[in-house]
């Protein structure tokens, strides 16, 4: 077995009431013995579509060794429940990048002579719908003016406008493959960063794409695979890692340092250090 994204149960957390079950098209979910448990590595993709439906923080999406997920095994399962449950899983691959599994669930409805109506043709982001909407990918790039902001993407604003560019932000959620990042400025910061400096979005954020993690919480080795797969797969202009002065933040910065080298390119590399009392140092 090789190592995978798959979905983690902290069955501590889980109180059984299963409503992560009929968010999980795949069918990887069932309530056992007042338990939510993950029936077959085999259905799980990892992609974390369920992890925002848990009341209970139960479900997080990790890296260990699986078997490997199966997606014409899914689409039996799929196919059973019906035209909503099939337009629902292909909308949850194609939000998340996931083209070969698209394209197996695909011939799947084909050689088995399943008609849905579905567009396989690239739409913007924000206009995809399905999936949790905590990891519905979103680029905002386009929308330099909605209900909650007025002014333009990438100018530095006093009316306390924000300067976010795409959704998710998460590191664990975002699709390595996701659009805006191909020539992107890009910023990791320590999720306790944007808290502690008051100035992040327009000092910081802005003019970037952004992606949030803890390192002392989070899995840093996973931290430098996504990283690696994203250098690799996009032209990135710029990587700045904004973290606290803390020493347990600087586990993001050598994750980021160490994807750099992985990934073989040579791109500009600086760092960004916020004090406790919300300082630039």
């Amino acid at each position: 077995m090789a190592k995978r994204k798959i979905i983690e149960i902290d069955e501590s957390k889980c109180n059984g009431c299963g409503a992560c079950v009929p968010n999980c098209p795949e069918g990887a979910f069932k309530v056992i013995d007042g338990k939510v448990r993950l029936i077959s590595d085999l259905f799980c993709d990892g992609l974390g579509a369920c992890v925002g439906h848990c009341p209970e923080g139960a479900l997080s999406v990790v890296e260990r060794e699986a078997v490997p997920y199966d997606e014409a095994k899914v689409m039996v399962n799929i196919v059973k429940a019906g035209k909503n449950t099939i337009l629902e899983h292909l909308n949850h691959l194609k939000s998340h990048g996931e083209k070969k599994f698209l394209g197996t669930a695909l011939d799947y409805l084909k050689k088995n002579n399943v008609k849905v109506d579905f567009d396989v043709k690239e739409k913007p982001a924000a206009k995809i719908g399905g999936g949790c909407p905590g990891s519905e990918m979103r680029d905002l790039r386009g929308e330099e003016e909605n209900e909650a902001c007025e002014g333009k993407f990438g100018e530095v604003n006093s009316a306390g406008n924000s300067q976010l560019r795409q959704w998710p932000v998460q590191i664990t959620l975002v699709p390595p493959s996701a659009p805006y990042f191909e020539g992107a400025d890009l910023l990791i910061a320590a999720d306790c960063v944007p808290f502690a400096y008051a100035k992040f979005h327009d000092d910081l954020l802005n003019g970037k794409i952004v992606l949030v993690g803890c390192p002392k919480l989070d899995d840093t080795g996973f931290y430098a695979e996504k990283f690696t797969e994203i250098f690799k797969e996009n032209n990135i202009k710029s990587v700045t890692v904004a973290r606290m002065e803390v020493p347990c933040c600087g586990g993001i910065v050598m994750a980021a340092k160490k994807a750099l080298a992985e990934s073989g390119k040579k791109i500009g590399f600086s760092e960004v250090v916020i004090g406790i009392k919300g300082n630039r140092l």
